[in-house]
């Protein structure tokens, strides 16, 4: 790879970087202040809100991108504020079943128009 090529790589990278931090900031701010809840905490109701029935927290790790002690930490914030429930599998003890609450469906649904508002802006 050429210099040239490189640096208009890591120029892309520092871009996206920025990008994103930009909008996760504006999202972590308008939904605590809003809603109570941060980006993360918001991310993990909508998985949860759009899931079938019950999520596993493995499949909740993957798809709000965090580390699963972090998000561990996360569902047991959202647990003790009543907005998700956790229940062990049935079939296999080792594993979590989250499941959303009516409370948790109701601040996801009233924190979705201000997400979706803060894409808006940022986004397009």
């Amino acid at each position: 790879m050429s210099d040239v090529a490189e640096q208009g790589l890591v120029q892309e990278w520092h871009e996206l970087l920025a990008r994103y931090s930009a909008v996760f900031t504006m999202l972590e701010c308008r939904l605590q202040e809003r809603h109570g809840i941060g980006a993360n905490e918001f991310e993990a109701l909508e998985r949860l809100a759009t899931c079938d029935f019950k999520c596993r927290s493995a499949d909740l790790t993957g798809a709000i991108h965090l580390s699963q002690s972090a998000t561990s930490r996360l569902v047991a914030r959202l647990e003790k504020e009543g907005l998700v429930e956790r229940a062990l599998c049935e079939l296999d003890r080792r594993g979590i079943f989250v499941t959303i609450t009516d409370a948790g469906r109701e601040k996801y649904l009233a924190a979705k128009r201000t997400h979706r508002e803060v894409l808006n802006e940022t986004l397009r």
